[in-house]
């Protein structure tokens, strides 16, 4: 059969008796029709499996995203822990350089200590109010001396090596007036300063802080209604 005569053949088929079809035209039909239902099948079959596939890689890519992001958490964790502890034992250090309140008699007494080391002559030592703070509370103590420059650097460097934590501030050195001139020695100068140290408040007095921190709170919220 050439092509001519399959073309012919197919021209003049009856659609409505494929049995009398030729064989061949029967042979391609039926191959063609279970091609068609294969691919039907696998179309409805593969699809939901394929979706699926998608579906569940959406999945790996969000959960692989949302471990990266914990894993850097995890390891941020860490570093503030790390941190964290670094600071606890800072604290901890800086505390201990704190006296309580019964040792602070005996640190103003290591400043006076090193006032007279030093060769200074003092004209005040003057301790003012405590200044309660959150864990702490600041003892000033205005102070006079007199002397030469050479000794006051030795006075503020022997309060700077004191174990516990002391503090100048506001310093003014002045030359003495002419009329003091003549009792003092030459060079002499007056040097006038708020040395502040520091002592931790008890349990008593953190008790009483927040007591007083609860009834201003009070006061507060009574007045804005």
């Amino acid at each position: 059969m050439n092509v001519q005569q399959a073309v012919a053949e197919l021209q003049t088929l009856d659609t409505r008796n494929p049995g009398a079809w030729p064989l061949w035209i029967r042979i391609a039909a039926s191959v063609l029709a279970g091609l068609l239902v294969l691919a039907a099948g696998i179309y409805f079959m593969v699809k939901p499996v394929y979706d699926e596939l998608k579906g569940e890689e959406a999945k790996e890519l969000t959960l692989r995203k949302a471990f990266e992001e914990n894993q850097a958490k995890a390891a941020a964790l860490d570093a503030f822990k790390a941190q964290l502890a670094e600071m606890e034992r800072s604290f901890g250090t800086m505390l201990k350089q704190l006296p309580s309140k019964s040792e602070v008699a005996n640190l103003l007494n290591d400043i006076s200590q090193a006032r007279v080391a030093s060769s200074l002559e003092e004209e005040l030592f003057q301790p003012q109010p405590d200044n309660p703070r959150e864990f702490y509370a600041e003892i000033p103590n205005r102070i006079i001396v007199t002397g030469s420059y050479h000794e006051m650097g030795n006075f503020v460097s022997a309060v700077a090596a004191l174990p516990r934590i002391v503090t100048i501030e506001e310093v003014e050195i002045t030359v003495p007036g002419k009329n003091e001139k003549t009792q003092m020695s030459e060079g002499t100068l007056r040097m006038q300063a708020l040395a502040k140290t520091y002592r931790y408040l008890d349990e008593d007095e953190l008790a009483a802080e927040e007591v007083e921190e609860d009834q201003a709170s009070s006061k507060s919220k009574a007045k804005a209604k």
